[in-house]
């Protein structure tokens, strides 16, 4: 079954070491208890699905739920912190429950990590989603210890506060089960220059990397003007400094733009070659291919996309802004498709996170 397509699979309900002060802790594959909702989550005041807020400081939490209603069928999903996708909804029947498990990672700025939408709200935040959401167990673990896979980037993949734009990192999450702390380290605008120029990108994530994390390297909307020959060492820097930390570097090729010629095909400028020619996607390939670092090719993923939609139907997957449609930014349906096929290259490169999706991949 094709990522973009998969449902998340129900999770039998595992309790972490450490739990919060005041948590009540269920043995596992035992009904949730509700009482956190009471502490912890207020109701909409139009009405819609709960809201919760967990006091905590930064790190990765184990957010345990049952879905639906003992007298209702609902739909519901789950929403976390700068409003990324951990739960995609799920229709329950009247006195069904879908239980989930997953891993959350808190920061702050709780958006981007160069601050540039403000620091958000302090701990977690859990908001529901669907069409009719109902949750009738929430339980939040700590769980220190997860494999992190971190993700660099620009506004195609980061974390959006504030805007109806998505990136696909943000959707990223709702593909895995618990046990991976997925850390979206995405930043709009940024560039290879900015991320090892910037003291608060790489100077400041690099030393966060432990031994075993996978970091996910997506880079090249904005390099451009950038020379191949820096753009090439610009990337070797920062595979290099991740594996400095025992950290596992990853090559993603961007998201194309939605720019097609007349032959209805992704024009050269969609497919990320920049305004001195170089083709930064073919640069990152040959960079893996020489290096021995994994790559994911998100370029040549969406380009088929793209033009198996088509030229109008692939509107559909851009943001629709007050001065237009996006041709570089995604909605979230756009960025969930886009995590789609993000989770497809992941699962075919039989990485450490593809153990942690919700599927078994062929």
């Amino acid at each position: 079954m094709n990522g973009i397509t998969r449902l998340l699979a129900a999770v039998a309900v595992t309790t972490a070491a450490t739990a919060l002060p005041g948590t009540a802790v269920a043995a596992p594959g035992a009904p949730l208890p509700g009482d956190q909702i009471a502490q912890h989550c207020v109701q909409g005041t139009d009405g819609t699905g709960l809201t919760c807020s967990f006091d905590v400081p930064p790190g990765a939490y184990d957010v345990h739920v049952a879905l639906g209603s003992r007298t209702a069928a609902a739909d519901t999903g789950v929403e976390v912190e700068a409003n990324r996708t951990v739960i995609a909804p799920v229709a329950t029947a009247a006195g069904r429950l879908a239980v989930r498990n997953v891993t959350v990672d808190v920061r702050t700025p709780e958006s981007m990590p160069d601050g540039q939408e403000g620091d958000g709200t302090p701990g977690l935040q859990i908001r529901l989603t669907g069409t009719s959401p109902a949750l009738a167990g929430l339980q939040v673990t700590a769980r220190p210890h997860a494999p992190r896979l971190f993700v660099i980037s620009d506004s195609t993949a980061c974390d959006w506060l504030t805007t109806v734009q998505r990136g696909w990192a943000q959707e990223l999450p709702q593909y895995f089960g618990a046990g991976i702390d997925v850390a979206n380290w995405g930043v709009s605008g940024s560039s290879t220059v900015s991320w090892l120029s910037s003291p608060k990108l790489f100077a400041t994530l690099e030393p966060r990397i432990r031994p075993g994390d996978e970091v996910f390297i997506q880079l090249a909307h904005n390099d451009k003007t950038t020379p191949e020959d820096t753009y090439r060492a610009n990337l070797l820097s920062l595979v290099d400094g991740v594996r400095a930390q025992g950290g596992r570097p990853v090559l993603v090729t961007p998201p194309v733009r939605h720019l097609f010629g007349a032959d209805g095909k992704i024009t050269a400028t969609g497919r990320i070659v920049n305004s001195l020619g170089v083709d930064l996607p073919a640069v990152m390939r040959a960079v893996a291919r020489q290096n021995g670092v994994t790559l994911l090719d998100l370029t040549a993923d969406s380009e088929a996309l793209m033009e198996r939609l088509g030229p109008d139907a692939s509107w559909q997957l851009y943001a629709d802004l007050p001065a237009g449609r996006s041709q570089t930014h995604f909605d979230a349906g756009g960025a969930t498709t886009v995590a789609g096929l993000v989770a497809d290259e992941i699962a075919g490169a039989h990485l450490p996170a593809a153990g942690f999706l919700t599927e078994a991949r062929g």
